[in-house]
């Protein structure tokens, strides 16, 4: 008797030179799964980048560079699939925009610093022990 989550999946196709598979891997975990989106294609388990992992060991073997790859990716899927885009007008702010964040969040808290900084201490709640809060109104109480 087998069980049914004991079938044996398809083997991945594997090129037959080590040295190609090697090269494939090496391109491929430069490349953004785009059904995954979060995962290089050399580390995602989905249809589309078994398939693109594919077409990479068909174009080395052809004895394409791994720059005409990245070439024909890019053209096909934009500068997306790339994990590390280039820097150019279009992906300007994907690469200034953490410093862009960093920098805004720094100056709000300079302004918020400073603005307290300027309030006198009447500005603020005076400090009363917990324990004494609403002292008089409960002993009126009793």
């Amino acid at each position: 008797m087998v069980l049914p989550g004991a079938w044996a999946g398809e083997a991945a196709p594997v090129a037959k030179d080590p040295a190609i598979e090697a090269r494939m891997m090496a391109l491929a975990a430069e490349l953004r799964c785009l059904v995954c989106q979060n995962q290089t294609i050399a580390d995602s388990h989905a249809d589309l980048a078994q398939d693109l992992r594919q077409q990479i060991r068909e174009q080395l073997a052809q004895g394409k560079s791994e720059r005409e790859i990245r070439d024909y990716m890019t053209d096909r899927y934009g500068d997306f699939v790339l994990y590390r885009p280039p820097f150019k007008a279009s992906t300007a702010l994907l690469w200034l925009g953490p410093v862009l964040l960093m920098v805004g969040a720094l100056g709000g808290l300079v302004v918020v610093l400073r603005r307290r900084q300027r309030l006198g201490d009447d500005a603020f709640d005076p400090e009363v022990p917990d324990n004494d809060v609403g002292g008089d109104e409960a002993a009126a109480r009793r």
